[in-house]
């Protein structure tokens, strides 16, 4: 058992390097393809066995996804705010430490929801019925205090959330539309940054293969912010790591891009780990792979959950090397190649994976996303204002 439940680590591992690394390749797209085919699966092997694959799998990508995001600017759903300041840092010759950051977010975040792991559990127990009944209200105060912070124009914040959130309540209703987010965020956060980027003639510096410097205040509240905004919004239907990112923020006075990048590391990591807590308290599954581990599972045990913790806690330890090597080669590359050409390479990909990932209309929604993109930088208004496109259509779910 001990053996196969190995096995199973370092192929999960490797699939994790490729979903993590590629953009279009998501982890649930994988899960799918391994449920279809769980019948012949369970014939060769148990369920817990290919449920560690998907577990080892799914923490992997967590901690690799922040590269194709940084590096190209390629983003999912779950990665997209950490290109604004992480492509600024790869200007500045800072994309590993940029990386490294989210690393630093993904590990310790994983480690304290293990610890913490029994009390999130009672106290979810506990304040699950009364949050999801206000959580519509939360998310309107947050977006309004969001807007009210922009220093520039508040007027303009507020259109380009509305625009956004129209942008997104469409896409995510357009009928027969298949992954629909991929043309939404790679337009708003990945292309529009790019051609912004070809405009002003960027040129990527020599990227710095160095220790990072960091104060221990910074991760501290980085990292404290994304464990309890992580472990609340892992909980409430339809929301995610971008929402948790954006409530999360906002627990610290002055957020330096530093700690945003691991606040956003931190939390795409802790809505693994804590999508197995709400399994086994709330039999609810609340991410893709682990709704296929629930399915493939059946019943979830609290021997389960101790098992998939403990797997959780190694493959996290093997992520961090894969991590910190594959990003210096990564930094290592970009300095030998032409940066207007990666652009236009980039965004040429990224229009052909629109294509197969979700067809002629999701071209069409990349097309609007990325000129909606382009807009905040020009009239001088944060990008973040953009994620209206996932915060409006939740806060109508809930209301």
């Amino acid at each position: 058992m001990l053996f196969e439940i190995l096995i199973a680590i370092i192929l999960g591992c490797i699939a994790g390097i490729i979903t993590g690394l590629i953009p279009g390749i998501h982890i649930n797209l994988v899960s799918v393809l391994i449920l279809s085919f769980s019948v012949s699966l369970l014939e060769i092997t148990s369920p817990i066995i290919v449920s560690i694959f998907i577990i080892s799998m799914a923490i992997t990508h967590t901690f690799l996804d922040t590269i194709p995001a940084i590096f190209l600017g390629a983003p999912e759903a779950d990665t997209a705010l950490s290109i604004l300041p992480g492509h600024k840092l790869l200007s500045e010759g800072r994309g590993y430490h940029a990386v490294i950051l989210t690393l630093i977010g993904s590990l310790f975040s994983i480690i304290l929801a293990i610890i913490f792991a029994p009390i999130i559990a009672i106290i979810i127990n506990k304040i699950y019925p009364y949050l999801s009944k206000i959580m519509g209200h939360i998310l309107i105060v947050t977006s309004i205090f969001l807007i009210s912070k922009d220093s520039k124009s508040k007027y303009w914040a507020f259109i380009i959330f509305m625009l956004a959130g129209v942008l997104g309540i469409a896409t995510l209703n357009f009928p027969n539309l298949e992954n629909p987010l991929f043309p939404l965020l790679s337009g708003m956060f990945g292309t529009s940054g790019l051609i912004i980027s070809l405009n002003q003639k960027v040129k990527i510096p020599a990227q710095i293969i160095s220790e990072l410097k960091i104060k221990k205040k910074t991760i501290s509240q980085a990292v404290g912010a994304s464990f309890v905004a992580g472990s609340l919004c892992s909980f409430m239907p339809g929301l995610g790591p971008s929402q948790a990112a954006i409530i999360g923020s906002q627990l610290t006075k002055k957020m330096e891009r530093e700690g945003f990048l691991i606040l956003i590391g931190g939390l795409n990591t802790i809505n693994i780990i804590m999508s197995f807590i709400a399994l086994y308290i709330l039999d609810k599954a609340r991410n893709g792979a682990i709704i296929t581990v629930s399915k493939i599972m059946g019943s979830f045990s609290l021997s389960n959950l101790i098992l998939f913790l403990g797997v959780a806690l190694v493959v996290a330890g093997i992520a961090t090397f894969l991590t910190i090597n594959l990003t210096k080669i990564f930094s290592k590359i970009m300095t030998k190649v032409n940066y207007t050409k990666l652009c236009i390479s980039i965004i040429i990909l990224i229009f052909g994976l629109t294509i197969f990932l979700s067809g002629k209309y999701g071209l069409l929604i990349l097309t609007v996303s990325t000129a909606l993109g382009i807009v905040p930088p020009l009239i001088g208004v944060g990008r973040n204002h953009l994620m209206g496109c996932l915060l409006l259509p939740v806060i109508l779910y809930f209301i």
